[in-house]
């Protein structure tokens, strides 16, 4: 029983180490952001070059996206 709540410790603690991020565009203010995980719903859309490893990635990459520079 031990090793089954050190497992999922261990999972819980490292999942937000794998997060992806996106760089998104609001659909009606045109506005981008960076999120951490894929948006759902139809107000925004993912723009760019899809999915950053981590958020300095996500940031640069912005910066290059034409619809974010604007």
């Amino acid at each position: 029983m031990k090793k089954i709540a050190a497992v999922a410790l261990l999972l819980a603690v490292a999942t937000p180490a794998f997060a992806d991020f996106y760089i998104v565009q609001d659909t009606s203010t045109k506005k981008c952001t960076i999120v951490d995980k894929k948006p759902t719903v139809t107000t925004t859309t993912v723009v760019g070059n899809g999915v950053f490893k981590t958020r300095e990635e996500a940031m640069t990459g912005m910066k290059t996206v034409k619809v974010c520079t604007d």
